[in-house]
């Protein structure tokens, strides 16, 4: 059960649209040019998942023929899109294209790759003033070990007094690896993510995966 990985695991809803972007995003033979408009229509969708998560309330509208109780979510100037770069940029733009007024901070985390476990430095955060009474949309495509992760919302709650239960962490792929690395050090932080794969290799990429999505989105 996907649930035993993590206890705020939320998958989204496999639609016939996210199997045939991701079966291109997968595929190797995909070119550059076109792994970034696929990329950027299943970001779209998992970004619109994502910022659905955070709290909603009830709200009394007018339609053109009559009253209606819909729902709405929280003023989009009280959510900080946080990207972990590089490839947390890619995420984070197509969160600003569905919701443009969100606050938008950043991290840079580096994975030392000669490290066979790859284990992450932080370089560099900058962050909105009043991030601590934010809600928080953490953005990276891949969850692979966990380790980028784990210390992205280390400094996000250690630096910056954000309280954990207020970030929702949106990505692409998860390994089972990094759900376990998350549910280990930060359980209250919400996951949302289009898939979950089947492991991690030797070289720590995810498996089947789609590679280095940082490297096919920017064509490095």
């Amino acid at each position: 059960m996907l649930s035993s990985l993590h206890p705020n695991l939320v998958i989204c809803q496999n639609t016939k649209a996210h199997s045939i972007l991701f079966t291109k995003l997968r595929d190797e033979t995909t070119s550059s040019e076109s792994f970034v408009r696929y990329a950027k229509r299943s970001m779209r969708l998992l970004a619109e998942d994502a910022l659905a998560e955070f709290p909603t309330k009830p709200v009394d509208i007018h339609t053109p023929c009559g009253p209606f109780q819909g729902v709405e979510g929280p003023d989009p100037t009280t959510i900080c899109a946080v990207s972990i770069v590089r490839s947390g940029d890619a995420l984070l733009e197509s969160v600003r294209d569905v919701e443009s007024a969100v606050r938008v901070g950043k991290i840079l985390i580096q994975r030392d790759e000669s490290d066979p476990e790859k284990r992450p430095t932080l370089f560099y955060s900058k962050m909105p003033p009043g991030v601590e009474n934010m809600y928080i949309l953490l953005c990276d495509p891949m969850l692979a070990t966990g380790g980028s992760a784990t210390m992205a919302i280390g400094t996000l709650v250690s630096k910056h007094n954000v309280d954990p239960a207020k970030i929702i962490f949106a990505n692409m792929i998860c390994a089972p690896e990094g759900l376990q690395c998350m549910a280990t050090n930060f359980p209250a932080v919400k996951i949302v993510t289009v898939v979950v794969d089947e492991k991690l290799n030797e070289s720590k990429f995810i498996v089947p995966g789609l590679g280095d999505y940082g490297d096919r989105f920017f064509n490095t």
